[in-house]
């Protein structure tokens, strides 16, 4: 499993925690999501397995949720641990 952050740039006005809960309720690739404030709205972190096409995964599960204007993805490739491990 590899993970992948999507930060939803922008929801529709005052739909940002109702995205959430849709995430949260519908994609079980999905392992942690945060709201945050500044430029996005949330923070959202999935494992995809090896065989999943990240930019498909993105357009189908992600964008088409009600209320998602625009994303941001970050591929990731190594993780680092505190302490060295």
């Amino acid at each position: 499993m590899r993970p992948i952050f999507v930060m939803i740039r922008k929801c529709e006005m005052g739909q940002s925690y109702k995205v959430a809960q849709v995430a949260a309720d519908t994609i079980e690739e999905l392992s942690e999501l945060y709201s945050t404030s500044g430029q996005y709205d949330l923070l959202a972190k999935f494992y995809l397995s090896p065989e999943h096409d990240t930019g498909l995964f993105i357009t189908d599960r992600v964008q088409t949720i009600p209320g998602v204007k625009d994303t941001y993805t970050l591929i990731t490739f190594n993780a680092f641990v505190a302490g060295g491990r």
